[in-house]
């Protein structure tokens, strides 16, 4: 389990095809710090398996599945990406409770400058708006957000707006979106439980 605190910002450094995905090798520091082959680590929202690590670099391999409900299959060499490894059993509990399985992908469709923070806007695939709240809780790119707006239920495109302050937009991948860039998005997991309890 994650929280979306992204701890780190790694750089693809490498990538290979593979038949049914690809392999990506992601420069870091701090995530390295007692990585073992089979931890896993939440790759921009994807949580994946290290299958190799060195002093400077781990390989993770992402599958057809992946790629096709995620946006990793458009990072390349250079690409930054938010990286964020387990929470262990006595860590502090400061984002929400991430899985790192993504419900779908979003796109920025704005970014609005306030002072020095950054509203952005994303349209978001029909159907995942229902588990949007405003003031709940999102992940976006593996980052745990608070939603400032969301559209009303029905409309065409659906969007939800989020905040980013300075410092998120130094330390995360967010720093270099732009208007079209896409997301890794997944909803809050108790919102999915409730509505699957209540058959609805």
């Amino acid at each position: 389990m994650f929280t979306g605190i992204v701890a780190e910002l790694g750089t693809v450094s490498a990538t290979e095809p593979l038949d049914g995905g690809i392999r990506l090798v992601i420069d870091a520091t701090s995530t390295l710090a007692g990585l073992e082959v089979g931890d896993s680590v939440a790759v921009n929202g994807v949580c994946l398996t290290v299958v190799n690590h060195t002093g400077t670099s781990f390989t993770v391999q992402v599958v057809d599945e992946s790629l096709a409900r995620s946006a990793l299959g458009s990072v390349g060499v250079g690409s930054p990406l938010n990286l964020e490894r387990p929470l262990a059993a006595d860590g502090r509990f400061d984002g929400h409770i991430v899985q790192g399985h993504v419900d779908g992908v979003g796109v920025v469709a704005s970014i609005d400058r306030e002072g020095e923070a950054s509203r952005v806007r994303i349209t978001i695939p029909a159907g995942l708006d229902r588990y949007i709240v405003e003031k709940g809780s999102i992940t976006v790119d593996g980052t745990s957000l608070t939603v400032t707006a969301v559209s009303d239920r029905g409309v065409d495109e659906p969007w939800f707006e989020i905040v980013l302050i300075p410092h998120t937009l130094d330390v995360t991948v967010f720093g270099s979106i732009s208007r079209g860039s896409k997301v890794n998005l997944e909803v809050d997991v108790i919102a999915k439980y409730v509505e699957r309890m209540l058959g609805t």
